[in-house]
Parts: structure tokens; C-alpha cells; sequence
């Protein structure tokens, strides 16, 4: 697991480490508190992978999608269970990145018994910056 203390003007080190650990795409699981930074950090991703400005939170919507290969999800109201009997899963083979915020262990188990590569970052608010825990023990690309 790296960890990084960063402030809102360094993300693209997070995007340089979702790039190295999945090389040719997979899951990205968000894991933080409410305000924690989890969309915005979609948002920096995005806009350094094609210039996407306008990356907004899917939680009401279950998913959003930019450009041709980022998919944003948020299983936050809905949960896990209605994900997966929307059929959600089969998006997630989808070539491309795809973050899911408020992923939890059962997805995690999920995404190991389909051979789904992804990687998890926690994320904690400390003052004016965030503390970025990335885990890419899942990461097969």
C-alpha cells in the first residue's frame, strides 16, 4: 500500500499511480467520508486523461460516464445489491477506467471471483490536504 499526503493541486500523482497499476483499465474503489474528495479526484483524472471539466457525483444517477472510457459510479443510496440487479456488473468489463464510490469488501470479492483487476483508495480529510491510500495488491495489468 503507497500512501500520499497531497493537496487538491497535486492529484495527477494519484492519476500516475491509478495509470501505472492499471495499464490497460480496470476498478477504481473510492473509500472515504462523505466530503472526503472522492469526486473530485474523478474530476482531476479525468481532466488530465482528456480534459474533461465537468465531472459531477453519479449518487443520484447511479452512473456517469466521460469520454469513450471513464465510468463513474456511486452506490452510496442505492447500494451494492440494486448495482448488481441493474446488471452493473457487465459495465464493468467495459474497456476503460472505472470508479465506484463507496465500494466496500463484498464488491472487492466480486471483482476477485469475476478476475476484475482494480486497486482501492481510501481517502482522509486532514486539514486543507488529503491522506491517499492506495492499495493495488488487485491490479493484474
Amino acid at each position: 500500500m503507497k500512501e500520499f499526503v497531497l493537496d487538491i493541486d497535486s492529484l495527477s500523482v494519484i492519476t500516475h499511480e491509478i495509470m501505472l497499476s492499471l495499464k490497460q483499465g480496470g476498478v477504481i474503489i473510492l473509500q472515504g467520508d462523505l466530503a472526503a474528495g472522492k469526486t473530485t479526484l474523478v474530476s482531476s483524472f479525468a481532466k488530465s486523461f482528456g480534459g474533461i471539466n465537468c465531472v459531477t457525483s453519479p449518487t443520484f444517477s447511479l452512473q456517469q460516464c466521460y469520454l469513450d472510457n471513464i465510468f463513474h459510479y456511486d452506490i452510496y443510496n442505492y447500494g451494492l445489491e440494486h448495482f448488481l440487479a441493474l446488471g452493473m456488473l457487465e459495465e464493468l468489463e467495459k474497456e476503460g477506467y472505472h470508479f465506484i464510490e463507496w465500494g466496500d469488501n463484498d464488491l472487492m470479492e466480486i471483482l476477485m471471483s469475476a478476475e476484475i483487476p482494480f486497486v482501492t483508495i481510501e481517502i482522509e480529510k486532514l486539514g486543507n490536504k488529503r491522506v491517499y491510500k492506495v492499495n493495488d495488491a488487485y491490479a493484474k495489468s
